[in-house]
């Protein structure tokens, strides 16, 4: 269960303006200034997602979604994360509502010297999430029993694992207490995968049409600097100084 982009298998197209997520990273606007010690952009390593279309792939990134918070040893029960989580939507019907902050307009607010309301630039939003495409043929309960089975899996493997290491979830409360800015002594550098697929067959796929995507563009991006204005670009790219290539 995700937004219905990410598990398209497809790259999608970049986010449009508005939504943008614009956060200035000068260290003169306030959350710059909150930020102790940046590493990089907030956004930098920001990529789509592409989810092969096998049914195995797709669950298991929705089994990878639901686990944050347990697989962790954070809490005991995924209804107990005390930030955004999908659990509750998928199981209870609790809307995923939040706030889109226009950083732009309030950047440019503040160099007019106006007075800035709390919230002023906060436009509120619901995610509305689809069924995998591989449950897309079942109904609405079908499909709330599936994840109610996922979550009691990813329950009691954690719970075994805490009984394994002798180690309590750190608790709901614990974790609002962190501090927000706290790097791990030894975060995980490992490269995200180009592409999540549950067979070998389908990945060795993938990188194969990624091989033929990149061809295609290096060709095409060459007859345009040679002054062929009709080059053709693959679908799904971003030639130099020309809009994103939707179809040929």
């Amino acid at each position: 269960m995700a937004p219905s982009s990410a598990f398209s298998g497809r790259k999608r197209p970049a986010i449009p303006p508005r939504r943008r997520p614009l956060i200035p990273t000068g260290q003169s606007h306030p959350v710059a200034r909150a930020a102790k010690n940046p590493v990089a952009p907030i956004w930098v390593a920001y990529q789509a997602i592409v989810i092969s279309n096998e049914e195995g792939a797709q669950i298991e990134r929705l089994n990878y979604l639901l686990s944050n918070g347990c697989k962790e040893g954070l809490v005991d029960h995924l209804r107990d994360w005390p930030g955004v989580h999908c659990v509750r939507h998928l199981l209870d019907g609790e809307p995923l509502v939040g706030a889109w902050f226009d950083r732009t307009q309030e950047y440019w607010a503040r160099q007019r010297h106006e007075p800035i309301a709390p919230r002023q630039f906060a436009t509120e939003e619901t995610v509305t999430l689809e069924p995998l495409p591989c449950w897309s043929h079942l109904s609405a309960d079908a499909i709330r029993q599936r994840v109610a089975d996922l979550v009691e899996g990813i329950e009691a493997k954690a719970a075994a694992k805490r009984e394994e290491t002798c180690r309590p979830a750190l608790g709901a409360a614990a974790v609002c207490a962190q501090l927000r800015h706290h790097r791990p002594a030894r975060p995980k550098k490992s490269p995200a995968p180009r592409f999540h697929a549950f067979t070998r067959r389908v990945r060795r796929e993938l990188y194969q049409l990624y091989r033929n995507f990149v061809q295609a563009f290096r060709e095409a991006s060459e007859k345009l600097r040679g002054g062929d204005r009709n080059a053709r670009f693959p679908i799904g790219s971003f030639p130099p100084g020309l809009p994103f290539v939707t179809a040929l």
